[in-house]
């Protein structure tokens, strides 16, 4: 089984303790987010999670739950989203330089190849133009070079829901100038560049993504796996099928393009009524729920 946490929230940011607290207990209690009172069991234990998928903007008050999760025999990588923007866009998060610093210690602790990069997603307006994330892009490129073998872009995506005079959609002429820059320069620093859920843009020099990728996942394992392709996830995603122990409306981060959250008031009534020592991450049971044993078990071909 892999373990995705998480692409609906920011557990390492946020939730570290709770987390923590599920490996030790050896499961954690999930809802369906389209069903409230549905609850699934799902197993935590060495033996069956083959790796961990985390999804973070700023793991550093996770950092020290590290020599633990080594010590248990749990793999694991980041998917660590590092962007250029101000509180304008990401009200949320630390100084940038820290965060990029942050980014190097994780890297140096874990390798490299445990560290991916999302430049992610790409943003215009008046203030952010195509020349500024050049210039962004180059200077962060020199500085984590070392540091990641990958970077994954995206272009944001206009939901519905995203009402904000900050974003505008972005030209196929302008698409097709950072996707240029991004692949020739990455390349040149050793960084290879892919994007997420992206038409093709592999005449840029740029693959389709796998966040959750199966040849990452067997490298980092030792082993191969028996994984299939996630079907759950949007077109164009190169994604192995996986388990998200995350929840929707629960990340503080406040960052303007988020899909996972509504309003702020409602994602800080669930964060508020989040308990570290918790079977779910927000809320409580009532007792009505119907919990449901997730069959799950390890993917690795001996």
């Amino acid at each position: 089984m892999i373990l995705s946490a998480s692409r609906r929230t920011d557990i390492p940011c946020f939730y570290g303790e709770w987390f923590m607290n599920r490996i030790r207990a050896g499961y954690v209690l999930t809802r369906n987010p389209m069903n409230h009172a549905q609850l699934s069991r799902v197993q935590l234990s060495p033996e069956i999670v083959d790796c961990i998928v985390f999804w973070t903007k700023d793991p550093s008050s996770f950092l020290p739950c590290l020599d633990e999760l080594n010590a248990l025999g749990y793999r694991y990588y980041f998917q660590f989203t590092l962007t250029p923007y101000n509180r304008s866009i990401e009200p949320g998060l630390r100084n940038k330089s820290a965060l990029e610093d942050t980014f190097i210690e994780l890297s140096k602790r874990i390798g490299r190849d445990r560290v991916i990069w999302r430049y992610d997603p790409i943003i215009l307006n008046d203030v952010l133009s195509v020349v500024y994330h050049k210039k962004e892009f180059a200077r962060m490129r020199g500085k984590l070079s070392g540091f990641t073998d990958t970077v994954t872009i995206s272009f944001v995506d206009l939901y519905a829901k995203l009402k904000t005079p900050l974003i505008r959609a972005i030209s196929e002429n302008e698409i097709a100038e950072l996707a240029g820059f991004i692949g020739e320069t990455a390349k040149t620093y050793g960084i290879r560049p892919v994007a997420c859920c992206e038409n093709d843009l592999t005449s840029y020099g740029i693959e389709g993504a796998s966040c959750i990728d199966l040849k990452r996942i067997e490298q980092i394992c030792g082993c191969k796996l028996d994984l299939k392709p996630d079907k759950n996830q949007r077109s164009g995603c190169g994604c192995v099928e996986s388990i998200d122990i995350g929840a929707y409306n629960t990340c503080m981060n406040g960052c303007v393009y988020c899909y996972a959250n509504d309003t702020p008031l409602t994602t800080r009534r669930r964060y508020d009524a989040h308990d570290p020592t918790g079977e779910i991450l927000v809320g409580k049971l009532t007792g009505d729920e119907k919990i449901t044993e997730r069959a799950v078990r390890s993917n690795k071909i001996n």
